[in-house]
Order: C-alpha cells, then structure tokens, then sequence
C-alpha cells in the first residue's frame, strides 16, 4: 500500500503553515483517516528537505486545530474527530508545580477577611427580596444605581436603565454576542484574542474573525476589509491591557475603530473586566461610541476572584434584547454576590482592594523585569501576565512542554490565536497566580529555558 506523503514542491512560506495545511486537507479528503500515524518528525524533515523544528511546528499547528494529537512513547496521530478546546490553563492546580498558567489576580489575607466581614454582615441584614423574590425587577433597580457609579469610574457616563448585572464578565460576553449577532453571522475579533470567545462562538452558532492586530491591537484598516469580506455584524474588543498581548490601545486608534464601526454599522463590544485598575488610560470605546458599544466589565480579575459579578452597559436599541437574553440563558445574577459588590462599591471597599491590587501587580512587575533581563517581553505596569515571543528555535508546544516538566505551567500562545493567521511561538505568563516567591522561581526556570538551546521532548520507551 501507497504511503501518503507531503509533495515538496507546494510547500510555501511559512513552511510550517504550508505543511499543515497538506495534511489537512489529507484528512478531510479522507486520504489520512482518524487514528492514523503521522511520520517521525525527523524522518519526515529528512525525506521535505526541510529543519526537523518546521516540522515539529507543523504538527503543533495541526494539533492546534485539533487535527492531530502526540501520545508519549508512540508518537503523532490524526485526530479529525470534532473535539473540545483545550483551555490555555491548568484544571487544577498539581502539588509542587508553580502554576503562572492562570490569569488571576493577586490575593493575600486581606481579601479573605473582607469577604468574611462582608458575610457575616450579610448575615445580619440581608434583604428579603435578596432570598425571597423570582424577579429581576424587583431585586435589582438599587444594584444597577450602584453599577451606574461605578461605571463611571471606569469612564461611563450610564442611565441605571441601561445596565445589566451578571454573574461575571462570561456571562456578560454571552448575552452581548447574542443581542448583536444572530446565529449564523459573523463577529471580528483581535487575532490574537480572548480564549474562551472561540468555543463560545461556536456553541452560539458565530463564525469568528480574526482581524490583525500590531502593537497597539486591532488594525482599522484590517477591520474594515473583513467587514468587506465577511459581513461582520458586530466586533469583539478588548483594548485595555486585558489582551494577550497586554496592549494599551491609543485614543487615536479608538477613534480610528469607531470610524469604521460607524462606517459599517457595527455593533462594538468592549471587554474590559480590568476596568479603573488600569491608570492613565484612553476614554473607553463605549464612551467614544456610545450608540453603538456594548461595555462588559467585572470584579473577579481586580477585586477578588470569588466576586463573581459583572457589569454589562448597553445602547437604548440593545436594551431589550439584552434583558431577554439574561432572562433566558442564567435568569438574573445572584443576588447575595450582588448584594456584596453593591456594598462594596458604595463603602469604598472595592476601591480600596483596586488600589490594593494595583500596588500588588507593580510589585510584580519588578520581579518580572530581574527575572527576564535581557529578554524581550510585552507587558503593562498593570496588566496581570506578560506575553513572552519565543526565540526563533524554540517550539511552543516542546517549550511549554519542557516548562512543564520542570516544575512550571504556562499558557500557550497558539490557545489564544484566532483564525488561521500565522503567530510566531510566544507564551502567556500570569503574575497574580501563586506567591511571590514561587514567582520569582518560576520565572528564573523560563528564563533559562529561553537562553538555553531547545531540546526535544523524550518520549518514554
């Protein structure tokens, strides 16, 4: 029997991309079935002419698409079953690893104590339509004047009519992407983006679009042509600090955006679950483009992750179909969370474990900086991670691989990638995940997993 083989001769740049992109379409011409063993990766660089690391990169954008899988001791097999995404963190955090996988805030003992105190007061005089009442109405009017208040502290200027409280941002995401587009449509979004979007475009029924981004974020011009391309109902962005990338976007490039959503008729979403953490920002784009913005931001990354409460500003025209899709898909918030959040941000405790926060992140970012001299990294002085490009050498996966085995988990660039654009190997480090010093650690063992020479990953015999 015929052995199917890439053909050398159709292979373009970037090699890697053009390589997988033979063995995809293999297996869904069904020449490659499901179960399938993919050649040695050395033997297969050997007979392509090619370097044994484009073909290692080959087979982790394929497993990326969930095309392929490797199983230690046997090697790289076709899997074109449909499978869930793996997320770019760890389920569960493993004794004695040092996990900079999940992005989350700085937590110490203060914010034990608060939540504490905030129960046991709760205990003392919780409303009775807090336990007692099935509806939003009648629980919620006194949250949303709160949220009002608090919105403005991130650069809203909102009626208590317009927003929507939720469980958390991810619920707020939801209901946002349902009010704009329906089923079937399309949505942009940074091509280097918000992990969770990708799979919960796809249980909505949403084709996702990667728009190219530079150092700033998302390109307008690149927005526009997709609008052109795909007929976009609605954008995803995330411009403060929040991105994988840990980008600031500018004024200017805010008001070059909202141009093209003018121009368009899109509808904005703007996720920005950091919200007054980050200083000296730009205004946001919901105050930009008031009209048009739907505005999520959230507790759980800048006050404590157990508050999981959410925010979600809405246009006059998305009012109604927002309501409708809370109502639908979670009902209302839970009110004893709300009731927290609520007290919190009118006695200034929220506040104060934001500036408690902001403190706690720059401290970080000085580990940061001596941990990785000399090696080039993005970040912000108040972003939670910082996104680190891999030296040319080095494969993501093998890389994240070998962090791994000693002793450390971090995020995958390629869980971030959206759409099928090349992204050069990089990983995402988060700083507010364990102690201080299993930071510090943990950021010395990258370090010089990068100045080191890339080693394959042994497999077991």
């Amino acid at each position: 029997m015929t052995i199917w083989r890439p053909d050398p001769s159709t292979l373009a740049r970037p090699v890697y991309a053009s390589l997988a992109d033979q063995i995809a379409r293999a297996i869904a011409d069904g020449v490659l079935a499901d179960g399938t063993q993919l050649p040695v990766q050395r033997r297969l660089a050997d007979e392509l002419g090619i370097a044994v690391q484009t073909v290692g990169r080959a087979y982790e954008e394929l497993a990326r698409r969930g095309l392929a899988a490797g199983e230690t001791g046997r090697g790289t097999f076709v899997r074109s079953l449909k499978r869930e995404p793996e997320p770019p963190y760890l389920p569960e955090r493993l004794n004695e690893l040092i996990d900079l996988s999940i992005l989350k805030p700085i937590c110490e003992p203060i914010h034990l104590e608060r939540m504490k105190a905030a129960l046991a007061r709760l205990s003392q005089d919780v409303p009775a339509s807090a336990v007692l009442s099935f509806r939003p109405n009648v629980v919620f009017p006194r949250h949303r004047a709160v949220a009002a208040d608090w919105l403005r502290g991130c650069g809203l200027d909102v009626s208590p009519l317009n927003v929507t409280v939720t469980n958390g941002a991810t619920p707020a995401q939801t209901i946002a992407l349902m009010s704009t587009a329906p089923p079937g449509s399309a949505v942009g979004t940074e091509a280097i983006g918000h992990h969770t979007l990708m799979p919960l475009a796809g249980y909505l029924g949403l084709k996702l679009v990667g728009i190219a981004i530079d150092e700033e974020g998302m390109i307008p011009e690149a927005l526009d042509r997709a609008c052109v391309e795909h007929d976009l109902r609605s954008v995803f962005v995330q411009p403060t600090v929040i991105n994988p990338c840990a980008t600031l976007m500018s004024e200017d490039r805010r008001a070059a955006l909202v141009a093209v959503a003018r121009r368009r008729d899109l509808a904005l979403i703007e996720n920005d679950p950091l919200g007054p953490i980050v200083e000296r920002r730009p205004p946001p784009l919901a105050r930009l483009a008031p009209e048009r913005t739907l505005y999520v931001t959230s507790f759980s990354k800048i006050v404590m992750p157990g508050l999981r409460i959410g925010y979600l500003a809405v246009p006059d025209r998305f009012v109604a179909a927002a309501a409708n899709r809370h109502l639908v898909t979670m009902w209302m918030a839970t009110p004893l969370m709300a009731e927290i959040a609520s007290s919190w941000v009118a006695d200034g405790t929220a506040m104060e474990l934001v500036r408690w926060q902001r403190r706690a992140i720059h401290t970080r970012h000085g580990i940061v900086a001596d941990a990785l001299a000399g090696i080039a990294y993005r970040a912000h002085p108040e972003s939670l991670h910082v996104w680190v490009p891999l030296p040319e050498a080095h494969g993501e996966s093998a890389f994240v691989s070998q962090a791994r085995a000693q002793g450390v988990a971090i995020a995958p660039g390629q869980s971030f990638r959206i759409g099928e654009a090349p992204l050069a190997p990089s990983v995402r480090i988060s700083l507010g995940s364990t102690d201080a010093a299993q930071l510090r650690t943990g950021l010395a063992q990258v370090a010089h997993l990068i100045h080191a020479a890339p080693e394959p990953a042994m497999l077991a015999i």
